[in-house]
């Protein structure tokens, strides 16, 4: 069984077709440059490219990755793409231009439960929190293997009364020059905020700076287990085709 997953990011769009068996690509990844005005009408053309360069059955369904919330189908708002893209119901126009099933997902939602369904917390029940270190900090919550969306956790308020993607981001680190040490003090308030509000069973931690993840998940103290991500630079695409499958 395949579904096609389609991750759109600042600088590229690329997907591939998944085994949901395996989790792995059924396929070489392929990618093309996000167009510099990237309009609904531009970016929808270029999914398109992609799905179609795969030349599958059209009742095959398709999953798309966005940088933004996807609330009902609808992008509320974006910040990596034109502003355009504010107030489109996504998943009707790419359901139209596709002419097939397709989900919209927000991009670490379908990260975190490739995680859950295939990566570093298959087989975990209960409350897993998946978060990616980057430019800011993504979040997935998953629940029972059930995808709790658009959680935005990065944007928390921390008790220091800092957000904690701009007081821990794997940017920030770079940009203050902080040591390991001093980041993953950073982290423990932040991370520690979110095991009293949230209580997972375990944490993920990916995103580039995961490759790394012996240098600073050994430094927090923290009640549950927190592991580094699997899937590195497939999970979006993996997670949005299982995500369209299960749910289209």
């Amino acid at each position: 069984m395949h579904a096609i997953g389609i991750d759109i990011g600042g600088s590229g769009i690329k997907g591939a077709p998944v085994d949901l068996n395996t989790g792995e690509l059924a396929a070489e990844r392929f990618r093309i440059p996000t167009p510099e005005a990237s309009t609904p009408q531009a970016v929808a053309d270029i999914v398109a490219e992609v799905v179609e360069h795969f030349d599958l059955d059209s009742t095959i369904p398709v999953g798309v990755t966005f940088p933004a919330p996807i609330i009902h189908g609808v992008v509320p708002w974006i910040a990596n793409l034109d502003d355009s893209w504010e107030g489109v119901a996504v998943e009707q126009l790419l359901s139209e231009r596709l002419n097939r099933p397709t989900l919209a997902v927000n991009d670490a939602d379908a990260a975190g439960y490739a995680e859950v369904e295939y990566g570093a917390a298959k087989g975990c029940t209960g409350t897993v929190l998946v978060t990616t270190l980057g430019t800011g900090i993504g979040s997935a919550l998953i629940i029972n293997e059930q995808l709790v969306p658009n959680t935005e956790l990065g944007h928390l308020i921390l008790p220091n009364g800092k957000e904690a993607e701009a007081y821990a981001s794997s940017a920030v680190r770079s940009k203050k020059d902080l040591g390991w040490s001093s980041w993953a003090k950073r982290l423990q308030v932040v991370y520690s905020q979110y095991e009293r509000l949230l209580n997972p069973d375990l944490f993920i931690v990916g995103g580039g700076v995961s490759r790394k993840s012996e240098k600073f998940l050994p430094l927090l103290d923290l009640t549950a287990p927190i592991r580094p991500a699997a899937l590195r630079n497939t999970a979006g695409i993996v997670g949005a085709a299982r995500l369209a499958a299960d749910t289209l």
